[in-house]
C-alpha cells in the first residue's frame, strides 16, 4: 500500500498530542507554536502550560516619551521584547505591583487602576478620596490630602504611602479580584471587584509588609506581628497572629506554603533568612534557613519556585530589585555569597519589576 504523504499533517495532530505539546512550551514559544495554523491556535485555547517562570519588566524613564515596555525572559538570556504603546495615561502613571501579566497602576492623581500587560484590559478601582473603613481620606489642594477617623482626630498628608499593595485576579474568567495596601500606620484596606468603596482589613495595622497567596494575605508589621488572614470567604478571618523579633523584614511564602522572614544587610550586601511560620508543623521558635535548596526566591514578588525546571535561573538564589540605587534586578548567590546584575543591556530604564507572564489572558 502506497503511503499518504499529506504535507499538512502537522495541522492535523490529534488534539492530545497538541495539548501535550503546549503544556510543555515556555512563554515565548507558547505565543509562537498557537501562530503555526488555525488548528494549533484552537488547541492553544484549551492548553494551559505548566512552565510558567517570571520575567523582569522595565519600565520607560520619565522623560522618555516612549510608552511601551522591555521584557526579558531569563530562559532567552540575550533577547528583549517590546510591548505594544500602552498609551499616553500609561506613560504618566506608576506601577505598583504586578499578578501574571496584570499591572497595578496608580497615576499623578492617585486614581488606580488593573491593566493587563498584553491584552490592555483594563479595570478601574475606587476612589482613594472615599471612606476607607474608619478612615477618610479628602483631596484638599494640589497633593495634599485630610486624614481622618471616627474619632475626629486628622493630619494633612502631602503624600499618599501606599505601602507594600499587593493584587490578585482570577486570570481565567476575570470575574474576581481583590487589591490589598496599607496606609502608613494606619491600617491595610482592600477592594474586589464591583466595591465602590474601600475596606478595611481587620486585626492589621501599622504594615510593613503584604504578601498574598492561595487566598491568604500575609502580614508583618511595624511593631513585629506576623498575621495570617484568610480571604477565601466573604469576610476576612483570622487564622494565624504571632510576634515576631526582627524590626525590618519581607515575607516570602516558599512552594509548599511555609513563611519566611528575610532580612537585607545593605552593609555588607548580603540576606538572613528564618522560617517564622510552617504549614506542616508547630514551630516553637524561629529557625535559620541557609538554603532554598533547588528553589529560588522571587524578593518583590514574595513567592519562591522550583528554579531546577527552568533554564537561566539559579538555584538556592535571591532574585531582588534595587530601589534604592540602580533600580535594576539582581541575584544574590546564598551558597558563594556573591552577587551580580541579571542583565546588563543598554536601554533606557527607569525601574524593573518582576511579573508572571500568564497564558490564560493572552490568547
Amino acid at each position: 500500500m502506497k503511503k499518504n504523504h499529506n504535507p499538512n499533517s502537522w495541522s492535523e495532530l490529534p488534539l492530545d498530542i497538541l495539548n501535550l505539546v503546549f503544556e510543555r512550551l515556555s512563554f515565548a514559544n507558547f505565543q509562537r507554536a498557537k501562530s503555526v495554523c488555525s488548528s494549533w491556535y484552537s488547541a492553544s485555547r484549551q492548553s494551559v502550560p505548566k512552565n510558567q517562570i517570571p520575567w523582569s519588566i522595565c519600565f520607560p524613564e520619565d522623560n522618555d516619551n516612549n510608552s511601551s515596555c522591555t521584557l526579558f525572559n531569563p530562559e532567552e538570556k540575550h533577547k528583549l521584547y517590546k510591548t505594544q504603546d500602552l498609551g499616553v495615561e500609561f506613560h504618566k502613571s506608576e506601577c505598583i505591583a504586578t499578578y501574571g501579566s496584570w499591572l497595578l497602576m496608580r497615576d499623578p492623581r492617585y486614581n488606580l487602576y488593573i491593566l493587563n500587560l498584553f491584552t490592555h484590559e483594563k479595570f478601574n478601582l475606587p476612589s482613594v478620596k472615599s471612606q476607607l473603613g474608619t478612615i477618610n481620606l479628602e483631596k484638599v489642594i494640589a497633593d495634599w490630602f485630610l486624614l481622618s477617623n471616627d474619632h475626629n482626630t486628622s493630619s494633612k498628608a502631602e503624600d499618599i504611602i501606599m505601602q507594600s499593595p499587593v493584587i490578585w485576579i482570577d486570570e481565567k474568567t476575570k470575574e474576581d479580584y481583590i487589591v490589598l495596601w496599607g496606609l502608613r500606620s494606619w491600617c491595610v484596606f482592600y477592594a474586589k471587584k464591583g466595591d465602590t468603596s474601600w475596606s478595611q482589613v481587620p486585626d492589621i495595622s501599622y504594615c510593613q509588609h503584604l504578601v498574598y497567596k492561595d487566598h491568604k494575605l500575609y502580614s508583618f508589621s511595624c511593631k513585629n506581628i506576623l498575621t495570617i488572614l484568610d480571604f477565601s470567604g466573604e469576610i476576612p478571618q483570622q487564622t494565624f497572629r504571632n510576634p515576631c523579633l526582627v524590626d525590618e523584614t519581607k515575607l516570602v511564602v516558599t512552594v509548599t506554603g511555609d513563611v519566611l522572614k528575610v532580612e537585607r544587610m545593605k552593609i555588607n550586601q548580603s540576606f538572613r533568612i528564618y522560617k517564622v511560620y510552617s504549614s506542616s508543623r508547630l514551630l516553637k521558635e524561629y529557625e535559620g534557613v541557609y538554603s532554598l535548596g533547588d528553589e529560588a526566591m522571587i524578593l518583590d514578588l514574595g513567592i519562591t519556585f522550583p528554579a531546577n525546571d527552568f533554564e537561566g535561573f539559579h538555584r538556592n538564589s535571591i532574585y531582588f530589585c534595587d530601589r534604592e540605587n540602580t533600580h535594576q534586578i539582581s541575584i544574590f548567590d546564598l551558597e558563594t555569597k556573591n552577587m551580580k546584575r541579571l542583565h546588563n543591556f543598554d536601554f533606557n530604564c527607569s525601574s524593573s519589576r518582576w511579573f508572571l507572564p500568564s497564558f490564560t489572558s493572552t490568547r
